[in-house]
């Protein structure tokens, strides 16, 4: 018998983070989350801080950075972030990591080309891993060279703590194969998640790591609302100004909007398709974003649990 479905919510975790935090522990979320810019089209977390306050303010519940851009940071740097954030919330976190490259000017401010970032990424990981699970690291590769490098402490979870791998692309799924314990795709539907799960078995299977090293997941925009059409609008509205493009074509069949009853069939519909862990994303404006988190909580996920 498989494992029932966890759930998380994606939240802005800025002032107010505490809160944010303490009302999905208490709502009954699985995960907790928050993304991350340098700079985007409006304001942003930095996804370490933030869940590092939200640690604080919770007991229970788990924090996933959804994502980190792991480009952006030296890898040993990041290594002791991910492990001081994992002994301060008494091994909560999971490392949700991504390339970015959406937005090249946050690349540029810290020096680093953005055509890079798949390299740097994969490069990154092997080296975060090695300093997770190992002492006295060597490492010379072509961004990084660590010369007899301990992180200590190295996190509660052992061998490390878990990561998952956000993408759309081939290139994605070969990381997660590769480096992950999960896979976390966004703007999908539920045929290309099923698509994805049979690339990642091979891709895994080339990797030489064992079948179903790679758990399934999901991180999609939600909008949920009594009204099926004012679900779809306010999604449209928040996700048309956050990309700075129109969304009116895409909200039907990259997020989950609709009244609950429609949420609960799209989201069985990810469950078939191979998502255990399902992050959803606010696909709604800011005034509407603490009634949204309710309805989710209320409304949608009873019907799985």
């Amino acid at each position: 018998m498989s494992d029932p479905p966890e759930f998380g919510i994606a939240l802005r975790l800025l002032g107010g983070a505490k809160a944010e935090a303490r009302n999905a522990e208490a709502l009954g979320f699985d995960y907790l989350a928050t993304g991350e810019h340098i700079m985007f089209h409006g304001p942003t977390a930095n996804t370490m801080v933030s869940l590092a306050a939200a640690a604080g303010a919770t007991d229970r519940i788990k924090l996933m950075s959804g994502i980190v851009l792991v480009p952006l940071y030296p890898p040993a740097l990041l290594a002791k972030q991910v492990a001081v954030l994992d002994v301060v919330s008494d091994g909560r976190f999971h490392l949700g990591i991504g390339v970015g490259g959406e937005f090249p000017k946050e690349f540029q401010a810290v020096n680093v080309p953005v055509e890079e970032r798949g390299a740097r990424t994969n490069e990154a990981l092997e080296v975060i891993d090695k300093l997770l699970t190992g002492t006295d690291v060597t490492f010379n590769g072509r961004f990084t060279t660590l010369d007899g490098v301990t992180i200590a402490p190295r996190g509660v979870q052992q061998p490390r703590v878990p990561i998952w791998v956000a993408g759309r692309k081939d290139v994605a799924m070969k990381r997660a194969a590769r480096h992950a314990e999960g896979w976390m795709p966004y703007m999908y539907t539920p045929e290309m998640l099923a698509e994805s799960m049979d690339k990642i078995a091979t891709f895994t299977e080339d990797a030489g790591r064992p079948e179903g090293s790679v758990a399934g997941g999901l991180y999609i925009f939600t909008c949920v609302h009594e009204d099926r059409d004012t679900a779809l609008e306010l999604a449209n509205r928040q996700l048309s100004r956050q990309y700075n493009q129109d969304f009116s074509k895409l909200v039907s069949k990259y997020t989950i909007a609709g009244s609950p009853e429609d949420c609960i069939a799209r989201v069985q519909e990810y469950i078939d398709a191979g998502a255990g862990t399902i992050m959803f994303s606010q696909g709604c404006p800011p005034d509407y974003v603490d009634e949204n988190t309710t309805a989710i909580a209320e409304a949608v996920l009873p019907a799985f649990r």
